[in-house]
């Protein structure tokens, strides 16, 4: 871990995307985000990570390992976490070109938008597998993950 990147200095300025490191899904959707992400505002750091656990805790969320949809992908911003389709939903109205037109879905009741997302969640390692460690970040992208 770089000196700018520990723990006890983290800033939450920002948007701070957290995801499962494990998940070869949800790396996917970090290799997707980061080129759509022109204006590099969001950072991200893995559920598992120190700086993890220690965001979760700054905005009152605790992982609960009885329901893993819960925590493939988290969303921290403006002070607040949001799980599931609110999480995914948010995150793609701050990427650019047409990605924000997906937003007007936040209006469809979240039990309802959820229903999906638990379950592609609860079937993402059996579908898209698990790694053993989470990968690191690529040179040029090392700045924007915060447990690198």
């Amino acid at each position: 871990m770089t000196e700018a990147a520990r723990p006890a200095d983290l800033s939450l300025e920002g948007p701070i995307v957290l995801f499962d490191g494990v998940c070869n899904l949800c790396a996917g959707a970090v290799r997707f985000i980061i080129p759509r992400d022109r204006r590099g505002r969001f950072r991200f750091a893995s559920l598992q990570s120190e700086a993890g656990r220690r965001i979760l805790a700054h905005v009152g969320l605790a992982l609960d390992a009885e329901d893993p949809a819960e925590w493939s992908l988290v969303l921290v911003a403006n002070g607040r976490g949001y799980l599931r389709s609110a999480a995914a939903l948010r995150i793609a109205a701050g990427l650019g070109r047409g990605w924000p037109l997906v937003a007007v879905f936040l209006v469809v009741p979240a039990p309802l938008r959820d229903l999906a997302y638990r379950f592609v969640a609860r079937n993402r390692y059996r579908w898209f597998g698990r790694k053993t460690a989470c990968e690191l970040p690529r040179t040029e992208e090392s700045s924007r993950f915060l447990d690198t």
